[in-house]
């Protein structure tokens, strides 16, 4: 990473963004999109923040002035939320040197150095880039360090005087300064309340006043971690790459291949052990998946084919069993890998996520209600019968769509009444054949 300029691409209320490529009506009014079962509001529009309405707050408390202010509902939509994702995070790195997806809305980039008007220019680009091909709003923020890039994007992203692009190096250093000492020290990246409140304590208020802090002092009276921090605040890098992130909405193993991944078999492999990590990462932290986006990329700087396959699979119910996802992340790129492309880089994102202790359903196996004995050998034909069957019920869910036919409750229209309630869902526009968006002269 040395010798270049880290730039943080955002996506601006990326849920909400996410409603509004497919829904344009929604651009200019409140909208909110909720949690699990229509519980409480996950998101928020800039219009809807203007109401006062606050993260966490239960729907049934703002459902009755919901008509009065105009304000627009949305149940999360994990499917489209993953595909959206994974197609802006696959635009953003067309124009790095390198770069590392923080979050489901964020992503590092690396900029060539020693050119500002250039470093301007990319970002530009990128921004326009991830509007134009995705439909996404993002703001970019560029400076010399990783903390300063987020503070950048800040900056982007709360004037929009600077037209969502925010590159430190074009600011005076005066103008820099007072930005700085306007915003508290809680406003820097990995600076939290109770550190802020310490802080405040020993009179460093301001993020000028941390970033004037002495950083061997800083190391005592907190941490290497802060200490990091004022380093970078100074436009000194010192916090090392990170491949992947996992934060409140999904689970994300990400890797640059040290030579290309060529050939169909190979990215097989690497899609069995980037899925088994990620869903390691899934049971390490207690909870489930409902949706395995796989995806790969050749490099926008090597010469030949260019390739980048973004496959989102809805799992058949919350699951973290590596089994079942490794199979889902190894068939979504299955015929997507182009023969002449060299591939530079591959991952699999795990979204839906819902806590593994939570109470879950289980389906009704009719198949094995019909008979058979304790042998396998029964009115299904016996174990040859599975693969038969499966591809037959892929066979018919390819033509007519994901619910058109299951087992046990999946093979009946009506969904159950225990299935969660997504009473303001948007359809799935990106990955469900039924719900592809159409198009009238």
């Amino acid at each position: 990473m040395s010798g270049h300029l880290f730039a943080l691409v955002d996506v601006n209320n990326f849920y909400v963004s996410c409603e509004r490529v497919f829904d344009p009506r929604l651009e200019g009014r409140p909208v909110v999109v909720l949690s699990n079962n229509d519980g409480c509001v996950v998101a928020r529009s800039a219009e809807a923040k203007a109401l006062g309405i606050r993260t966490g707050a239960p729907w049934f408390k703002l459902a009755p002035e919901a008509e009065r202010h105009g304000l627009v509902a949305r149940s999360s939509n994990y499917e489209l939320y993953g595909d959206m994702s994974a197609r802006a995070m696959e635009v953003i790195g067309r124009f790095g040197a390198w770069q590392e997806i923080y979050s489901i809305d964020e992503s590092f980039l690396g900029l060539p150095a020693g050119d500002e008007a250039a470093a301007v220019e990319a970002a530009g680009t990128v921004r326009e880039a991830v509007r134009r091909q995705v439909g996404l709003p993002v703001c970019v923020g560029v400076a010399p360090s990783k903390t300063l890039a987020k503070f950048a994007n800040h900056v982007a992203k709360n004037n929009p005087g600077f037209d969502g692009v925010c590159s430190l190096g074009s600011l005076p250093a005066e103008q820099l300064r007072r930005l700085q000492e306007r915003l508290p020290a809680t406003e820097v990246w990995g600076v939290g309340r109770r550190s802020g409140e310490k802080l405040e304590g020993l009179g460093i208020g301001s993020i000028a006043d941390l970033r004037d802090a002495d950083p061997a002092w800083i190391r005592r009276k907190f941490s290497v971690v802060l200490q990091r921090t004022v380093l970078e605040l100074n436009g000194t890098p010192c916090i090392p790459p990170i491949d992947e992130r996992a934060d409140a909405h999904q689970i994300m193993f990400s890797r640059s291949f040290s030579q290309p991944v060529t050939t169909a078999a190979e990215m097989r492999e690497v899609m069995t052990v980037y899925a088994q990590s990620a869903a390691s990462r899934l049971a390490a932290r207690g909870l489930r998946a409902s949706v395995v986006t796989a995806f790969a990329g050749t490099s926008r700087f090597a010469a030949g084919m260019a390739s980048n396959p973004t496959v989102s699979v809805p799992l058949a119910a919350p699951t973290a069993d590596p089994i079942e996802i490794v199979r889902a992340a190894v068939s979504a790129l299955g015929g997507r890998v182009a023969p002449d492309a060299a591939y530079a880089r591959a991952g699999v994102v795990l979204s839906g996520l819902s806590p593994a202790d939570a109470p879950q359903q289980e389906e009704l196996d009719l198949f094995s209600a019909l008979g058979g004995d304790d042998d396998g050998h029964g009115a299904a034909g016996g174990a040859e019968a599975g693969p038969e069957l499966s591809d037959v019920l892929g066979r018919v869910k390819s033509r007519f769509g994901q619910a058109s036919i299951g087992i046990g409750r999946g093979g009946l229209a009506e969904p159950a009444a225990w299935s969660m309630r997504r009473q303001f869902s948007s359809p799935r526009f990106t990955t469900e054949w039924t719900d592809l968006p159409v198009v009238r002269g």
